[in-house]
């Protein structure tokens, strides 16, 4: 065996397609920051909804449950960490931590008895979630400052101590982001994660060997809410600004979008898709009028030629690093 074959051996399923995946997006980020402007923004948001998308990659990916609601969690940190902030003078760390700390309290109370539907019943009833939270927002003016929006949020930080350079920002984005994808693969190979990886398979199969379903469902879905109310928090934060069409339906089509491009079920999929799914309008939009077809036509020939997700290509690497092997 060449010193090649054991480089790659170590590096197990990802093989060249994650060493050439982390370049990539190493240039990227560096070019992004260097760059700066429109796309420093866009590199932004695109952290944000990563955040977000390990939340949703949690219950959906991990527990195999349907939720088209987490953007109601979304709003909750949203508008919690704003009113915080700007009505009762609080840090904006504080205040993102008892947004969290809200939404994973609203989660228990409403996961307690949704998540005992299943299947296209609980996928409605998530739905109904994120539209009642969508028109409490835009009908509570006197909390949410309806569809006028509500500005004046400060910065992310405490004290002094306040992030307002916009690469700064990016930064400070891409180290939470990256703490949550650590915290989402520690839980994914606990006892925990295997757990909800045989829910997944078969809830009945689960409850058969002991694991208590309902419970667990739980506990992923208040994960999720978690994660979803972070990435409002830091939306506002980092925008300074927000309305209810933060949080509306397009966040719903937008994540999940994210989430199928970069992999459902993996470790690096939200990431991934979250990043590749904001920077993919900006490449077509050379072409003008067609944007949107070109758009499309991007994402169906992702989903027909790599249906598992741009992180699946991990495992493409490795079946092919080890064939010369199988034949030794």
């Amino acid at each position: 065996m060449t010193s090649r074959d054991t480089i790659f051996t170590r590096l197990g399923r990802y093989g060249y397609f994650a060493v050439g995946g982390a370049i990539f997006f190493a240039l990227l980020f560096a070019f992004v920051f260097v760059r700066g402007g429109y796309l420093l923004t866009v590199m932004q948001l695109a952290m944000i909804y990563g955040v977000f998308c390990i939340g949703l990659n949690f219950f959906m990916g991990y527990t195999g449950q349907a939720s088209f609601g987490q953007n109601a969690f979304a709003a909750l940190g949203g508008y919690g960490t704003a009113v915080l902030c700007v009505q009762f003078g609080w840090e904006p760390v504080f205040a993102l931590i008892a947004s969290m700390a809200i939404a994973g309290i609203a989660s228990v109370i409403v996961g307690y008895p949704t998540l005992r539907l299943r299947g296209h019943y609980l996928a409605m009833a998530t739905f109904a979630l994120g539209l009642i939270t969508y028109d409490i927002s835009v009908q509570w003016t006197s909390v949410t400052q309806g569809y006028m929006g509500y500005s004046g949020i400060p910065p992310l930080g405490i004290g002094p101590f306040t992030i307002e350079d916009e690469r700064m920002k990016l930064v400070c984005l891409m180290v939470i982001l990256l703490f949550g994808l650590w915290v989402s693969g520690r839980l994914r190979n606990s006892r925990f994660g295997r757990a909800l990886r045989a829910i997944s398979t078969s809830e009945l199969g689960a409850a058969a060997l002991g694991i208590n379903v309902a419970r667990y469902k739980l506990a992923a879905f208040v994960i999720a809410a978690l994660y979803a109310s972070a990435s409002g928090s830091l939306f506002a934060h980092v925008v300074g600004f927000i309305s209810p069409e933060v949080f509306g339906l397009q966040m719903v089509v937008v994540t999940f979008t994210m989430l199928y491009v970069g992999g459902v079920g993996t470790v690096l999929g939200p990431a991934v898709g979250a990043i590749i799914a904001s920077l993919l309008p900006e490449i077509v939009r050379s072409t003008g009028r067609f944007q949107d077809i070109a758009y499309a036509l991007a994402l169906i020939v992702m989903l027909i030629y790599v249906p598992k997700g741009l992180s699946a290509l991990g495992g493409l690497g490795r079946s092919r690093v080890a064939e010369p092997g199988a034949g030794s």
